[in-house]
């Protein structure tokens, strides 16, 4: 389940070892409970891929629970990092009021490093200081490197590390350790990688002209890991890494039947779809899914139960102005509070970003049917592997969860609707239905023919259907022209 906070996740035992729960979505998961107590850990990564984020919603999460920190900020201004905070919901301020919190601007005259003025041991004593004033237990050191690089000298580098890692291990302070890394740099540095106790490793990739953040743990020293990269997105209140659990097969049971919204339809599926399963309507342009989908979602609406509409091809307003033709008034349900839409260009945003966004509104809005209009136009949040990866985690958290997918798939032509979804995912399908289109006689039919319905007897014969005005209508068994149709 998709959560806030990861804290309330059951991890793996870790014989011997303490760990600080970070309470960040997903990345307590990632560490097998967390961040190692009272050692150092490192974040390092490029600009912008989220280095102070994650490390100070390590500070913020433990400050909230019970667990005050300091953040030591050798970059940004105190009020900065304190307004930045605010746009995330997190309120420093009121934290520093409560003692629960202490924001230390630890930015660094270069003139008194250059000169050899400067050293740690009076910055030491002022965190020191805090640290009792507030009982401190976490700790986040932002951007050293800042300072560090004013010695223009390794050793000494090296030594003012030392000090930091000694005074916070005598002082049993649970420590994240933000340093950039630069293209070809990296090296001046590696030598933290061992010093440190956990490393986290950040990046940003683009790739068809969409970002992607990325999160790899290289090492957790005394302790299992998730040693996989794992996409992460910066969305309204902090990080979030879509939980390992939504990948683990832990769906619940195909439920009872429920109407499909057109009667005939039920009886050639063998009862209906089935509640917790998923479905997919495939076809090329014309062939009637969307108006299928809708009389799906009115007739469950109408039962007063919920439904959230994912549409990657239209808005709102052209969905339903476009379905009061034939004859279904979702405008009724969405002001009854029964139907939310969540149109969204796939291209707008990457998987990750798509994927949280979704699961915040299922969460809120507490659906219990899914659609997705169309999974084709997934492709376009980056390849076919992006669309399969986004619609495979969002099915397996929708029957994690008991909700019921309704999913559609525009086929490139009539044969490829035989290919089912065109990402490859027919495996994971309970129902599959597909409209074809097919000219006879100088008119246009339309043809309806369930090719998968899991564990019912469904018809094996494909039927016509018609939109009316009053809903779709299907008729009687198809024959004849079809088979002259199909040796074209």
């Amino acid at each position: 389940m998709y959560s806030e906070s990861s804290q309330d996740e059951k991890f793996p035992e870790t014989a011997g070892i303490a760990k600080a729960a970070t309470g960040i979505n997903g990345l307590d998961e990632i560490l097998m409970g967390g961040l190692p107590s009272g050692s150092l850990t490192l974040i390092n990564g490029g600009p912008g891929t989220g280095k102070t984020i994650l490390g100070s919603e390590f500070i913020y999460r433990g400050a909230i629970n019970g667990e005050p920190g300091i953040i030591l900020s050798f970059e940004e201004k105190a009020e900065t990092l304190k307004n930045n905070a605010l746009t995330l919901g997190w309120d420093f301020r009121k934290l520093e009021n409560e003692n629960k919190l202490s924001v230390i601007e630890a930015r660094i005259d270069p003139q008194a490093v250059l000169s050899g003025r400067f050293d740690l041991s009076g910055l030491l004593a002022i965190i020191d200081s805090e640290a009792a004033r507030i009982n401190s237990k976490r700790i986040l050191i932002d951007g050293p490197d800042v300072f560090l690089r004013l010695l223009d000298d390794l050793v000494k580098e090296r030594n003012e590390l030392y000090s930091f890692k000694n005074w916070l291990e005598d002082n049993q302070i649970t420590t994240a350790l933000t340093i950039k890394k630069y293209e070809g740099d990296y090296n001046r540095y590696e030598f933290l990688d061992y010093l440190c106790d956990c490393v986290i490793q950040l990046d940003q990739r683009v790739y068809n002209q969409i970002a992607t953040r990325r999160l790899r743990v290289l090492k957790c020293r005394g302790s299992d890991f998730g040693r996989n990269e794992y996409p992460f997105a910066i969305y309204l209140n902090g990080v979030k890494i879509i939980p390992v659990t939504t990948t683990s097969l832990q769906h619940k049971g195909l439920g009872k039947s429920v109407s499909s919204g057109v009667e005939k339809l039920d009886e050639l599926l063998g009862g209906g779809y089935r509640r917790n399963s998923c479905n997919l309507i495939s076809g090329t342009s014309g062939t009637g899914k969307t108006t299928l989908v809708c009389s799906f979602v009115s007739s469950i609406c109408q039962n007063g139960e919920k439904a959230l509409y994912i549409d990657f091809e239209e808005s709102q307003q052209a969905v339903v102005e476009g379905m009061l033709s034939p004859g279904i008034n979702l405008k009724a349900h969405i002001d009854k509070g029964l139907l939310k839409f969540h149109p969204v260009m796939p291209e707008a945003l990457g998987v990750e970003e798509h994927l949280v966004r979704v699961f915040r509104l299922i969460e809120e809005f507490n659906p219990g049917f899914l659609v997705v209009d169309a999974i084709s136009a997934c492709r376009r949040m980056g390849d076919k592997h992006a669309a399969f990866d986004y619609i495979l985690r969002l099915i397996n958290y929708c029957k994690q969860r008991g909700i019921t997918t309704l999913l559609t798939n525009l086929a490139d032509n009539e044969r490829e609707g035989r290919e089912i979804t065109g990402i490859d995912l027919s495996s994971v399908i309970d129902t599959v239905i597909l409209l074809r289109n097919v000219e006879f006689q100088g008119r246009l039919n339309r043809l309806l023919l369930i090719l998968k319905s899991r564990a019912r007897a469904h018809s094996n014969q494909c039927h016509l259907f018609k939109i009316t005005d009053n809903g779709i209508k299907i008729g009687g068994v198809y024959s004849g022209a079809e088979k002259r149709d199909e040796r074209r």
